[in-house]
């Protein structure tokens, strides 16, 4: 006889998580053509909006709280038109307020930019009035945070690739067996920063000008990598986000993220040549890669601004 109990079936609950959704790489390009000279401007928009309301359009398909993201891209487009841009930071500034105001059931939205930079083509030595090529120090990127009445602003820069051919060392590391990398006192240091700082909510709430204060930001931390003789990409790194926090009170912490973009000295002996610091293999993969956060004392953390925001890779 089977005295084998049949054991119980399982229940299984679960529950909705964190949730957000938008229109993702807007592409948006504004001429201003009020005069022959005309002014050009280029973002990449993305709009992220959550809040408790929208969990029946998960877990039943309601979609009577959802705002199509058909409807936020085409918002973009008629606030560029209506409001003009300006800076990345003011233009999602405006679109969060109007999120938020506009559909009062949404708790929060995270609104992010890159800015694609031009410059005029200069023809016999005179810039054209309507004709630009593409420039820029990297790419310029801000993020704004709506978190019910907080507002939080991220300003930064990706792909800002630098690269200095001496001033540089990296030893007194630890060796095992498996350490084969030689220690140098002179080396090429080439990175490709990424760096999002962050505002203080009173700089905010007093107005900022964003061109400027970015503009200050990107010459400092540049002018610190260069004149830095630097024992280790950690140490740069360190050293640009205190440079920029001691400039500008306006900024409250600064993250990086910087792989180490590795130049390795090429062996031309078997070629009867000497190679005294001259050529080198430049390799993409694989690389170090580095990253670290630098923070003003005395300022209260603020974990809402950076949720959701992609981590650094």
């Amino acid at each position: 006889m089977d005295t084998t109990a049949t054991a119980a079936p399982v229940t299984t609950s679960v529950r909705l998580g964190a949730n957000q959704y938008g229109k993702a790489e807007v592409r948006l390009v504004r001429v201003t053509r009020d005069t022959d000279r005309h002014e050009i401007e280029d973002l990449t928009v993305t709009t992220q909006l959550r809040g408790a309301a929208l969990a029946e359009s998960y877990t039943e398909g309601d979609n009577a709280k959802v705002v199509a993201t058909d409807t936020q891209k085409n918002t973009v487009y008629a606030f560029a038109k209506e409001h003009g841009v300006g800076t990345p930071e003011d233009f999602l500034l405006r679109l969060g307020r109007h999120f938020a105001t506009a559909f009062d059931w949404y708790d929060g939205s995270t609104l992010s930019a890159e800015q694609h930079a031009w410059e005029r083509i200069a023809v016999d030595g005179r810039e054209h009035d309507h004709s630009f090529v593409r420039s820029g120090r990297g790419t310029r990127t801000a993020v704004v945070q709506v978190d019910g009445d907080d507002v939080h602003v991220l300003a930064g820069v990706t792909d800002l690739t630098v690269l200095k051919s001496t001033g540089s060392e990296f030893h007194g590391f630890p060796r095992d067996g498996y350490t084969t990398l030689a220690e140098t006192d002179d080396r090429i240091l080439a990175t490709s920063v990424t760096a999002r700082w962050r505002y203080t909510p009173e700089a905010v709430a007093a107005g900022i000008d964003y061109d400027a204060l970015y503009a200050g930001v990107l010459d400092r931390m540049l002018a610190t990598f260069a004149d830095l003789h630097s024992l280790a990409l950690q140490q740069t790194l360190f050293a640009m986000g205190r440079t920029a926090i001691e400039a500008f009170p306006e900024i409250a912490e600064v993250r990086f993220s910087m792989p180490n973009k590795h130049h390795f000295l090429v062996d031309l002996a078997p070629f009867g040549l000497e190679n005294p610091g001259e050529v080198f293999f430049a390799a993409d993969r694989p690389y170090g890669l580095i990253s670290g956060t630098v923070v003003r004392d005395g300022v209260a953390e603020a974990p809402a601004a950076w949720a959701s925001v992609p981590a650094f890779v």
